[in-house]
């Protein structure tokens, strides 16, 4: 076989044949869909672009295509219309190969007489599956960040310069993706709109469990979908075990039904001296009730997982044990302190810690996760109506050096 005749290699995996076809939409745009696929954390972390899209043109019609599993995030999104629960083939979500769900999507698009769609990705995922969705369902103006040409298919191109140009924050890049077309808004903040109703179901809940409804307390959510993504149990016992000895706080554990033996094996870790202090409400709160209980903590202790954005949209405090798998997904306008050890396999984008060495969670002791934890609470609880409780926190010790279904 020859070799290549040329000295000078491709610098670029694909041909741009033009910078971007993006152009303001006006009043005439007036029904948008606004399309992610991802999980409820991706999904507040649109939200801010939604508001500007929302806000750019008055009397704007706002609908949410999303995974099946955050449609109930619906009446909690203030800037969106409706939500559209799918699970899209090229989102790994569906187990067959049957496209009756995705013919029957594009009949239930083509009905709502869209005028535009907007398509939110991380960089590393392709747009134009769902651009392709779109089209057949007859929208005639698509806005998205796309790698390679799309030549017909989104009238709106913004051209993908993620990673190699730098790297924003995922908030950012949705705002800058709006941007394009003429919707800005001073207001970049995410939003989760907490109800009565679920402020007065979890107050009942916490009543039966003897604790004071309106807070504060420490939250701490030690699931993440992930493995890469999690702290270890033992490590999150330990720093419980610290905060109990250091704070009256309560200290309520969060997870889904699914990780109830995960919560079990943090409280084991933890101690009995410290069990009174601990609360398990794993499997027992639904979407918003966690958005009420977020809301009146003190911090939020937690993977970098879908909580630490809801904290991002309530305003409230997070101690974030931040894996190096991507760098695109720290807290948002909101006090934090993000903890890790840097690594030389950073931002490897993986599920499963790619050497198995975790090294990048496990660099973190507890004892500098409970400091960070005592020290938000404090500058926290310092502006919050102050129980007994609340007086209690003791002054931070150094950190050791050591989301309609088709």
């Amino acid at each position: 076989m020859n070799a290549l005749p040329f000295s000078v290699a491709p610098s670029s995996a694909h041909a741009h044949a033009r910078e971007s076809t993006a152009s303001r939409w006006g009043p005439e745009v007036k029904r948008i869909l606004c399309v992610r696929l991802d999980r409820m954390g991706d999904v507040l972390m649109t939200t801010p672009a939604l508001h500007a899209l929302r806000a750019a043109v008055p009397g704007r019609h706002l609908t949410l295509l999303t995974s099946k599993a955050n449609a109930g995030l619906a009446p909690f999104l203030g800037d969106v219309d409706e939500v559209l629960g799918y699970d899209a083939p090229w989102h790994g979500c569906k187990d067959t190969l049957d496209p009756e769900p995705d013919l029957a999507m594009v009949d239930a698009l083509r009905a709502r007489h869209f005028d535009a769609a907007a398509i939110f990705t991380v960089y590393s995922q392709n747009p134009l599956p769902a651009a392709m969705l779109c089209y057949l369902a007859g929208i005639p103006r698509l806005l998205a960040h796309c790698r390679e040409n799309p030549y017909g298919l989104l009238t709106d191109w913004v051209c993908e310069t993620e990673p190699q140009q730098g790297v924003r924050h995922e908030a950012e890049r949705q705002l800058q993706l709006v941007a394009q077309v003429g919707a800005t808004c001073g207001d970049t903040r995410m939003r989760f709109d907490v109800s009565a109703q679920a402020r007065r179901t979890l107050t009942r809940r916490l009543a039966a469990r003897g604790i004071a409804a309106r807070g504060p307390w420490f939250v701490v959510h030690p699931g993440a979908s992930a493995a890469s993504r999690r702290y270890p149990p033992e490590r999150y016992g330990e720093a419980v075990a610290r905060l109990a000895r250091m704070s009256a706080l309560p200290i309520l554990l969060t997870g889904s039904a699914d990780e109830r033996e995960l919560i079990r094996s943090v409280i084991s870790a933890a101690g009995p001296a410290a069990l009174t202090r601990l609360h398990d409400l794993s499997g027992q709160l639904n979407i918003g009730e966690l958005g009420a209980l977020v809301e009146r903590a003190a911090v939020l202790v937690s993977n970098n997982s879908g909580p630490v954005h809801l904290a991002s949209a309530l305003g409230t405090p997070v101690v974030d044990l931040y894996a190096l798998t991507n760098p695109q997904h720290t807290p948002w306008q909101t006090e934090h302190r993000v903890l890790f050890r840097d690594v030389d396999c950073r931002w490897c984008y993986r599920s499963v810690c790619p050497k198995g060495h975790h090294a990048c969670l496990l660099g973190v002791p507890a004892a500098e996760v409970a400091a960070a934890a005592l020290e938000l609470a404090a500058r926290r609880t310092a502006s919050m109506p102050a129980p007994d409780a609340v007086r209690s926190i003791a002054t931070p010790p150094p950190p050791e050096r050591v989301s309609s279904d088709f």
